[in-house]
């Protein structure tokens, strides 16, 4: 259905939006204006398109008939150095952008329920739109979550890890990306030992969300 098409990635273009904003709107918090002063603190999707990982990705996900749609935004530009407190400052701004996509997700989940109950005034459309952006948010929440560089869960890890801990991990983050790619590559029965993971915990969170 090409309504179904172009509103799904409408919601997740929407989606990873909202998660680099709320990175710069906690970092302005803790005091770092970077995001600001570079015009990014806005819905506004056109600064905060990534030419693979907002448009070329999702639409080859697409196309290859994949069972995750997946994408990202540019990152908001952060500069810890100006927060007042960085080891807190770094923790609240990785956690804001996967908490910014949980809250999402049970919001959707809250009006699909509300107008469930009410079928004769809720077109198919809507449910399906609804449905999609409580997965596609519990998708990017949950991935951002794992601790694997650059992802929000290792910067999560790293504000609360002892400083000589924190130092030796932070060495990871020079091969972040190939880490990931293994990770995305290593097979695990009918897809990779990542996607395996995301399927689970995706699953565990829509259950309990009524899905």
């Amino acid at each position: 259905m090409p309504e179904l098409l172009a509103l799904s990635i409408i919601i997740m273009l929407f989606s990873v939006i909202t998660h680099e904003v709320m990175h710069g709107l906690v970092a302005l918090k803790f005091g770092d204006h970077t995001a600001q002063k570079m015009g990014r603190l806005t819905l506004n999707p056109i600064p905060h398109i990534d030419l693979f990982g907002t448009i070329l990705l999702p639409i080859l996900l697409i196309v290859s008939g994949s069972p995750i749609l997946l994408g990202w935004a540019k990152p908001v530009p952060v500069n810890p150095l100006n927060f007042s407190n960085i080891r807190r400052g770094e923790l609240f701004v990785a956690a804001a952008g996967i908490l910014s996509n949980f809250i999402l997700a049970i919001i959707a989940a809250l009006i699909f329920h509300l107008l469930n109950a009410l079928p004769q005034i809720f077109p198919s459309l809507l449910g399906a739109i609804l449905q999609f952006s409580v997965k596609i948010n519990l998708i990017l929440g949950i991935f951002n979550l794992f601790p694997i560089p650059p992802l929000d869960g290792s910067k999560i890890l790293l504000s609360l890890l002892p400083f000589n801990l924190a130092k030796e991990y932070q060495r990871l983050e020079r091969y972040g990306f190939l880490i990931l790619l293994i990770f995305l590559m290593i097979p695990f029965g009918r897809s990779t030992l990542l996607q395996t993971l995301l399927g689970y915990f995706v699953n565990l969170f829509s259950s309990a969300l009524g899905f």
